[in-house]
């Protein structure tokens, strides 16, 4: 019998760098998180990735290797109050590192009383979140932060942690287990390492009488006391189902598109994240070869937001069978790349003087808005001018798509750039 009855997972979480497994791009030998950790450099940072991938884990090893005072938060349980206590019980002149689990749970007054604390350098932040950052926390502080991304677990990290597990854990020491099949517990967990091993320790302690413990598939399962899933939130299939789901609509197939949703619905998926992946598509994917796709994703995103489950399948389904049948582009996501690589090998060029603000008389007489041309002042309303920096003129990033929507803006603009940028 087990005389040890905290989990696995816990009793196996690492406490050496050298000891996690996965994550290699950040903590292995050549991470860049490493290097920081190693230096006592650390900065404030938000780690991102899917549940189960090594976020407290690593807060906690980074706090044992600095040798800082550690403060932990849960942002589910936690509110202003709780973070100023934390503030205000640090010691002037000290410094102590504070974990946010769940961040992204925080609102804006929540994370706004972080940010004078970590501007000062009073506390290292250091925020869990398994959501985008870039939507979930406000830009005053995630400017403020590194954020650094932890990928899920491959089925290899996943080997690995069950084999560590029984190497050196104290009471899987003392058993017997073979692992004859995998697949079963790998997928249940869904990249997940608290999951694995909590999974794993249930299915050998439902058979730890036995001289010998044969792991197989259909032992998991029936111990799991459900079939193996098909769709999991946070593991390997979440990313091949919404890369389905996305290349569908992309190419032009609802039918496809409406199964790989029902894939999503059925396996519960975050509606939030359904939605936010169709606003991108919406412009990356269609753009101007139909305007009205970006409206209808946007407006699906209200909607569903508002709504919820069940009810939100009829509206995604609209949204998704809409696109899916919509003429496609990606010419304005290209011109967007085509000009930020020409703005980082050109940097600041100098505005046109035709064009710059003229909001005092000083700036007048040093000819700012000299020049200018008020297009609505002359006949269709346009004025050839030059609006690039001299050193990018007749530079063309708007190439528009073969389509008939976008076939009118070539006219339009072939009407009056043909010369210039060659429509």
């Amino acid at each position: 019998m087990f005389q040890d009855n905290s989990p696995l997972a816990e009793r196996m979480r690492p406490s050496t760098l050298d000891a996690l497994i996965g994550q290699e791009h950040l903590v292995g030998a050549k991470g860049i998180l490493r290097r920081s950790i190693e230096a006592s450099r650390v900065p404030s940072m938000i780690l991102w990735g899917p549940p189960g991938t090594g976020k407290t884990t690593m807060a906690n090893i980074i706090a044992n290797q600095v040798k800082m005072p550690f403060h932990t938060l849960s942002a589910i349980s936690s509110g202003v109050k709780d973070v100023r206590e934390v503030i205000g019980g640090i010691r002037a002149g000290s410094k102590a590192i504070l974990f946010i689990d769940e961040i992204h749970r925080f609102n804006k007054s929540q994370q706004d009383a972080l940010l004078g604390a970590v501007e000062k350098g009073t506390i290292t932040l250091i925020g869990a979140t398994t959501e985008n950052p870039s939507f979930e926390v406000n830009a005053a502080l995630l400017s403020r932060c590194q954020v650094y991304t932890l990928n899920h677990l491959s089925k290899d990290h996943l080997l690995k942690i069950v084999q560590q597990a029984l190497a050196e854990d104290v009471e899987m020491k003392k058993l017997t287990v073979e692992l004859k099949e995998t697949e079963a517990l790998f997928n249940l967990s869904g990249g997940d390492a608290r999951k694995l091993l909590n999974l794993f320790e249930l299915v050998v302690k439902s058979d730890e009488a036995q001289e010998q413990i044969v792991l197989t598939d259909e032992k998991v399962i029936a111990v799991a006391q459900r079939k193996t899933v098909l769709y999991d939130k946070q593991g390997e299939m979440h990313y091949d189902i919404i890369s389905a789901f996305i290349k569908s609509i992309r190419g032009s197939d609802p039918n496809a598109a409406v199964y790989y949703l029902a894939r999503m619905i059925e396996g519960g998926e975050d509606v939030k994240f359904i939605a936010r992946r169709l606003v991108i598509l919406a412009s990356e994917d269609i753009g101007n070869a139909n305007p009205t796709a970006l409206v209808m994703a946007t407006t699906t995103f209200q909607a569903v937001n508002v709504i919820g489950y069940p009810e939100s399948r009829i509206i995604l389904s609209q949204c998704v069978t809409y696109l899916a049948s919509s003429p496609k582009s990606n010419a304005s996501y290209m011109a967007i790349n085509q000009a930020q690589r020409l703005v980082s090998q050109t940097g600041d060029l100098p505005v046109p003087m035709p064009i710059r603000n003229a909001p005092t008389k000083l700036m007048k007489d040093q000819g700012y808005g000299k020049g200018y041309k008020y297009a609505h002042d002359y006949p269709g309303s346009f004025a050839p001018m030059e609006f690039l920096p001299d050193e990018i003129k007749e530079t063309k990033f708007y190439d528009p798509g073969k389509n008939p929507r976008e076939e009118e803006l070539r006219k339009f603009l072939r009407n009056r750039w043909k010369e210039k940028y060659g429509y």
